[in-house]
């Protein structure tokens, strides 16, 4: 009997995931990727114990814990390096089964990228979704550029991993306001010879920065702040250093190695949820089903976990009933996040002196509640398991078997 063919379109962290799940549960898959090569941009992502738990049920998480820091005490800080909150990361990995860990986006791409048959990843693929398919039987359809032309592929099932600004969410929910401009524009860096620092996010009147470390020793930065959408600087460093240079160590000393470049991206978030994540044959992961604010840290957390969940249900005879079931299982989750994080990127985007102080306060009022108060706010989100897995653990040597362990 012919294995069942999928077709992912977008080979980021959630496709990959994705197409990961999907051929160990013993489909043929095949990634469309528009850009010409899978290498990442410049930053870095924080993976909590809800998507470490996602990872171990593809046999990716002890490796992706080997290869990342974990983010150790840390806190909240003002501009001026007043601390106003102090993390403790072993209260958040005895609360949560496990701590979370820092690595680069281009360390997990690879590492997605090695459980995939040589072949599974076509990159300067841009694909179109022509039919989405129907539940009863129709086969979904794709048309990819061949010379001046096109040709269609038929797929059991089609997987939309295309972003915030999906084309594929458009085809099945056209009448879908998608993503708005969130207010806030975002910055990243990665850069090599600053160290000696905590690891911390600083908020400001209107403005934020976070300061971390990789296993190897580099530094990652973030930054948000509010200004009009599409806005961009002729030096993105010397924005930075005019935003933020008279900011507490490390941040100037960042903004000054960022020799390499700097990245500026606006933040779109989807506040109003679909109706489904799904439609006859086609569905929707990560930000092209839920964009949200960065706010929580969950926005690739949560396309790992749209991964794993998707292959779980769709693991059946009855696909129209497996897509039904992830949409059940994933859309009310996913809406909740959205709203929380969307609620704290409203705190980022405080500028007024009077509200900001008030802010500050309750910060501090958070860290003087004890050192689990602040970590009890990733209830919810940190605490979420997989669905018991229903396909097969492939062993190395071809015997059966799992060896797979999985955080508590």
């Amino acid at each position: 009997m012919p294995k069942q063919r999928a077709i992912v379109i977008g080979g980021g962290i959630g496709g990959l995931t994705a197409a990961v799940a999907l051929h160990r549960s013993g489909r043929q898959v095949t990634v469309l990727e528009r850009a010409a090569s899978l290498d990442p941009v410049g930053a870095g992502i924080a993976l909590a114990p809800n998507a470490q738990r996602a990872l171990d049920t593809v046999g990716l998480g002890d490796e992706i814990r080997s290869l990342a820091a974990w983010q150790g005490d840390g806190g909240l800080r003002d501009p001026a390096g007043r601390w106003l909150i102090r993390m403790n990361s072993d209260a958040l990995a005895a609360r949560f089964g496990g701590p979370v860990v820092l690595l680069h986006r281009a360390t997990l791409i690879e590492r997605l990228l090695s459980r995939l048959p040589d072949g599974t990843v076509r990159t300067g693929s841009p694909a179109r979704l022509t039919d989405p398919g129907s539940a009863t039987g129709r086969p979904a359809r794709v048309a990819v550029p061949d010379g001046g032309t096109e040709t269609e592929m038929e797929a059991d099932i089609v997987v939309g991993a295309d972003g915030i600004h999906s084309a594929v969410r458009r085809v099945l929910f056209p009448g879908h306001p998608g993503p708005r401009y969130s207010g806030l524009t975002t910055w990243r860096i990665v850069v090599t010879g600053v160290d000696g620092f905590d690891p911390h996010e600083t908020w400001g009147p209107g403005r934020i920065w976070g300061s971390h470390l990789f296993k190897d020793g580099r530094a990652y930065a973030y930054a948000a702040a509010v200004a009009p959408e599409g806005e961009h600087a002729d030096d993105e460093r010397a924005e930075l250093l005019r935003r933020y240079g008279d900011w507490h160590d490390p941040i100037p000393r960042l903004i000054a190695a960022a020799t390499d470049g700097v990245l500026r991206h606006d933040v779109h978030h989807m506040i109003d949820p679909l109706p489904a994540f799904h439609r006859g044959r086609t569905v929707l992961v990560g930000d092209a089903a839920h964009a949200m604010a960065p706010s929580l840290g969950q926005g690739g957390n949560q396309a790992v976990e749209d991964a794993v969940v998707l292959a779980h249900h769709c693991a059946g005879g009855d696909l129209g009933a497996g897509l039904a079931a992830y949409t059940t299982d994933r859309l009310p989750r996913t809406a909740r996040i959205v709203r929380r994080a969307a609620r704290v990127f409203r705190l980022h985007s405080l500028t007024s002196l009077p509200a900001v102080t008030l802010r500050d306060g309750l910060m501090a009022l958070t860290a003087r509640l004890g050192p689990g108060a602040a970590v009890r706010a990733f209830d919810g989100i940190a605490d979420w398991r997989p669905p018991h897995r229903t396909y097969a653990e492939p062993a190395p040597d071809g015997a059966d078997g799992d060896g797979t362990r999985r955080l508590s």
